[in-house]
């Protein structure tokens, strides 16, 4: 019989801390987005500055946030800032969004990634198993897709060291291979006059579109809508950067969270940063920028039209030739299962907080024998495994990134506003560079989300829609108290 106890266990060190925050990262994007970027900003010197951009705002948040972690050292970790800046309400419309969107739909997501590499190895995975309808179709792949999603969260239900070590495995082996990845292409990039040629007019933006009939057109960009179209392309490579403050959830399980929560978060992102733009550096040192969609060998089709906007695995074959389709396949697979691995683990503990603050089910309070959340742990698996069904996780994860940024804005204002309202509290790390990091963020942040109202009304639109749902059920959910 399972032995309910109140208390997580902090068995986590500074190693495992930021390998969550790694790990969570490190998903599919950075293999994929890439393609997208190139089409809307057309040149190199403007994709690396967007990928510097990312990085250097995403360490600026990690930075704020750990000003944060070290005052609230408990499970729930963003759920637990907003709250004690704004109340309640904030604070649910935070976790309504993370568990309807924003967690579960990034899992489902990575899930059903991890199943379409497999494919490549298993190619029955492609077959159908019914239709319904046009647009629904449900294959060995969606079912090998919940299984995985099944499987990390049992894992996850054994403790959390089974969760760490899996953790700790799985990022350790993409970070080596994406390092191995920058090298090799980085040695072979470099003998050719490929990387001098992308960045001959490295400068001179553009938008190419292609065009119902296979034609494309291209479009000069200067001024402000350089900067426009920048804003917009940043979404890809904000969202192949987030997740990073997942490491929060988890805080009650950290050894000396005041110091290691701030020091991984610092870290985590640091290191990732370092290799997305490494990895940029080495597209562009094997492939040419511009390309053409409909052209029959790798090079030609440049970053710009890369297989289904493979890029990773475009750059990987001009080093191993044709064996780089299972090797790029067999990397995503292991990038991406290790990346849900940490989102699981760490998805469970927010909902724990939520169901201790009576804002979700109360059996999610209860844990097992191995100290964890593990009815907050199958909760999400649920939902993630709905959504996997769905086929709509795609749409939702475009909504839900709008709100997510409008979140992570709301909890580094809110280093601004308990500085105000709690001066003497404890603090044992403050936020570094403070007011000026903080703001920074905000700003460039703000700036970005004005962008993306303009350019993209109708998806942000939605991710605002998905956040004012949460209103009338934190209501619904006060008044059954």
């Amino acid at each position: 019989m399972s032995e309910n106890k109140t208390e997580l266990k902090r068995s986590l060190g500074l190693i495992d801390a930021t390998s969550l925050v790694a790990g969570s990262m490190i998903g599919s994007g950075i293999f994929i987005v890439t393609s997208a970027m190139a089409r809307d900003i057309g040149s190199a010197a403007w994709l690396l500055v967007i990928w510097l951009v990312t990085g250097l705002i995403t360490v600026a948040a990690a930075l704020s946030y750990g000003e944060l972690a070290g005052m609230m050292p408990n499970a729930g970790g963003q759920f637990v800032y907003i709250q004690r800046a704004y109340g309640r309400l904030v604070s649910f419309l935070y976790g309504w969004t993370v568990f309807t969107v924003i967690q579960t739909g990034v899992i489902a997501a990575i899930a059903v990634t991890f199943a379409n590499y497999a494919a490549i190895f298993f190619p029955v995975l492609d077959h159908t198993l019914f239709t319904i309808g046009t647009g629904f179709v449900f294959s060995y792949q969606k079912v090998l897709a919940i299984f995985s999603i099944i499987l990390l969260t049992y894992i996850n239900t054994k403790g959390v060291e089974s969760g760490k070590t899996v953790q700790l495995i799985f990022t350790s082996a993409k970070l080596i291979a994406l390092f191995a990845l920058i090298i090799l292409g980085l040695y072979v990039g470099l003998q050719t006059d490929v990387l001098s040629n992308n960045f001959a007019n490295m400068w001179e933006a553009s938008k190419t579109v292609v065009n119902p009939d296979g034609t494309i057109t291209v479009t000069k960009l200067a001024g402000m809508a350089i900067l426009g179209a920048a804003g917009a392309t940043i979404i890809n490579s904000l969202f192949s950067s987030d997740a990073w403050n997942n490491v929060t959830f988890i805080a009650g399980e950290i050894k000396e969270p005041k110091k290691n929560i701030p020091r991984s978060l610092f870290l985590g992102t640091l290191i990732v940063t370092i290799i997305y733009v490494l990895a940029n550096v080495a597209y562009l040192a094997l492939l040419p920028m511009q390309g053409t969609p409909n052209a029959t060998d790798i090079a030609s089709n440049g970053i710009m039209f890369a297989s289904n906007d493979r890029v990773g695995a475009a750059a990987a074959s001009m080093i191993m030739g044709n064996v780089s389709v299972f090797v790029m396949a067999g990397l995503i697979m292991v990038s991406t299962f290790g990346c849900n691995s940490g989102l699981i683990l760490s998805g469970g503990r927010l909902f724990f907080a939520m169901a201790k603050d009576g804002l979700f089910f109360k059996q999610a309070t209860e844990l097992n024998k191995n100290q964890v959340p593990a009815k907050a742990l199958w909760v999400q698996c649920i939902w993630a495994c709905i959504l996997c069904i769905s086929g709509k996780f795609g749409d939702l994860l475009t909504y839900a990134t709008f709100a997510s940024l409008l979140f992570y804005i709301l909890t580094i204002l809110g280093v601004f506003i308990l500085r105000k309202k709690e001066p003497n509290a404890d603090r044992p790390y403050k936020a570094f560079g403070y007011p000026f990091v903080p703001t920074l963020y905000i700003v460039v942040t703000v700036a970005i989300c004005l962008t993306l109202l303009i350019y993209d009304t109708f998806n942000t639109g939605l991710g605002l829609c998905i956040v004012a749902l949460g209103i009338p059920v934190y209501y619904f959910v006060m008044n059954k108290k």
